[in-house]
């Protein structure tokens, strides 16, 4: 009562006053000044994060070469499998959480995640390096790779299972143990624990930013099995930086029996309150997932030489002006737009956890009727350039047509992603903390497999009698400008529910400014 008593009067916290519910390495109760958490502990926290982020996507955007090269299987069979993989290391938080919050602790199952992510890759180095003396090269490209046994599959597939799991665990436990490291019911600290949210998604835009510029550049021209064991170094570093922060870090109090009992009971309690806004944007992530595919695409088809005579930007190159826009907006809206808003509001955040969701909806949602926009000046140069049936021929038109919607998909990452990242953090209690941040994985999760849904059912729809679809093979022949219509509609009716929950919704108790 004391605590509560003294930061809701909006008086200074005595040195007397104990973090609630925290304790420190030696497991004794310790003060707001005592040295433990804050930026210091935090720092460790982000670095794994971005780690993970660096091999994450260095292997997710590329991992199509590695099964249809070293493994020598067809790309449907690749594509499957890449997508089994994928969808299993954004809905396994469901289970990790679980056990970090009622068993193991978060500490320990982020400790025990990255010894089992790096004999994870320690396997996927050894398997690579020796699968390639198995293939064929001529000059420096590899040609052909001898089909691998049943064994060597299961070896191959055990391994990227273990990365698997130990990514999953990262994304969700580690930034709750980030956030962990700051109290809510102070003013001060809980104005850095918003921050924290906006620094950990810069930690990742840098992580997975690096990948696409060392990984997928190894894992093409050097060999996969180097990628591996940069990645297996990258990530013994990380966690050496995770156990260096071992007797700086804030934990939870460990509970008794009664009280677990009591956790998992509450639950459903828990859970069922925020399934509403899980399930409003759920139609966000459906637009967020064309950001690496159909953006792409479009790129593919058109003019994208820069400098030197025959020099062109890879299609895919261009998605690093999502991260770096990601990286430009967090750090402006953390270090402008919130103290801005926070004159106006007198909110410590400056502006709600919903309308921050709210706004980043909206940016989306422009930013897919810009690429409509785009796109149908697109299609309408290739008609009147006469290579509508032309698959292969480049559209005279700029590839830098193409920046606005990349730009407003990175802002809108840092309004609503990471707005949801905080959100099922800050509305569920201490101990149930990773579960909240398992919602924000599984959302992405399943709003990815509703995206590949939603595009099969108009592709069957609207190529019913012969009729090339919206998807045509050849996108020239298709009408990606309808589906991002489509897209910003859904946005749409995501923002109008947003608003109705938003209007009946009451936050969790915080801290109020001092």
């Amino acid at each position: 009562m004391a605590i509560t008593a003294a930061v809701y009067d909006d008086e200074p916290l005595p040195d007397t006053v104990y973090v609630e519910g925290m304790v420190n390495f030696h497991g004794e109760k310790m003060n707001h000044n005592g040295g433990f958490g804050g930026w210091k502990s935090v720092i460790r926290v982000i670095a794994v994060g971005s780690i993970d982020s660096f091999i994450f996507y260095g292997m997710a955007s590329n991992l199509i070469s590695l099964l249809t090269t070293k493994l020598g299987q067809s790309t449907a069979t690749a594509a499957v499998n890449i997508n089994a993989w994928s969808g299993f290391v954004y809905l396994l938080p469901l289970l990790t959480s679980f056990v970090a919050d009622s068993y193991l602790g978060r500490f320990r199952t982020i400790l025990f995640s990255l010894l089992i992510y790096i004999s994870g890759l320690v396997l996927l180095t050894l398997y690579t390096s020796l699968q390639s003396a198995s293939c064929s090269k001529n000059a420096k490209y590899i040609i052909s790779c001898s089909s691998p046994s049943t064994l060597q599959l299961f070896f191959c597939f055990s391994s990227l299972y273990l990365v698997g799991i130990g990514s999953a665990v990262c994304k969700t436990c580690a930034p709750a143990f980030g956030a962990d490291q700051f109290d809510e019911l102070n003013p001060g600290e809980s104005k850095s624990k918003s921050s924290f949210f906006n620094w950990w998604q810069i930690g990742l835009s840098v992580g997975a930013s690096s990948s696409h510029l060392v990984l997928n550049y190894v894992q093409d021209n050097l060999g996969w099995g180097l990628a591996f064991g940069i990645s297996c170094i990258t990530m013994v570093t990380a966690l050496i930086v995770f156990l260096s922060g071992i007797k700086s870090y804030r934990y939870i109090l460990k509970s008794d029996h009664k009280e677990k009992k009591e956790t998992l009971s509450n639950i459903f309690k828990v859970v069922l309150p925020l399934l509403p806004l899980w399930i409003i944007c759920l139609m966000y992530t459906v637009v967020d997932a064309q950001n690496v595919t159909f953006f792409t695409k479009q790129g593919s088809t058109m003019d994208r030489s820069i400098g030197r005579p025959g020099f062109k930007i890879p299609a895919a190159a261009i998605q690093s002006l999502i991260g770096l826009s990601i990286i430009l907006f967090t750090a402006l809206y953390d270090r402008a737009f919130v103290p801005f808003a926070r004159a106006f509001t007198g909110k410590p955040n400056g502006i709600t956890t919903l309308q921050r969701i709210g706004g980043g909806i909206v940016i989306s949602a422009i930013s897919m009727v810009i690429a409509a926009i785009v796109e149908h000046r697109r299609l309408r140069i290739a008609l009147e350039s006469g290579l509508i049936a032309n698959k292969t021929a480049t559209v005279p038109m700029a590839v830098w047509w193409l920046i606005p919607q990349y730009v407003l998909s990175g802002l809108a990452i840092v309004f609503t992603s990471v707005g949801l990242l905080e959100f099922f953090y800050d509305e569920v209690p201490n101990e149930l903390r990773s579960v909240g941040l398992s919602l924000y994985s599984t959302v992405f999760g399943i709003g990815s497999l509703l995206s590949g849904l939603l595009i099969s059912v108009i592709q069957k729809v609207t190529s019913a009698g012969g009729e090339y679809g919206w998807f045509a093979s050849n996108i020239n022949q298709g009408h990606l400008d309808y589906f991002y219509w489509l897209l910003a509609g859904l946005d749409l009716v995501g923002f109008v529910a947003l608003l109705c929950f938003s209007k009946f919704y009451v936050y969790k108790r915080k801290a109020p400014m001092s």
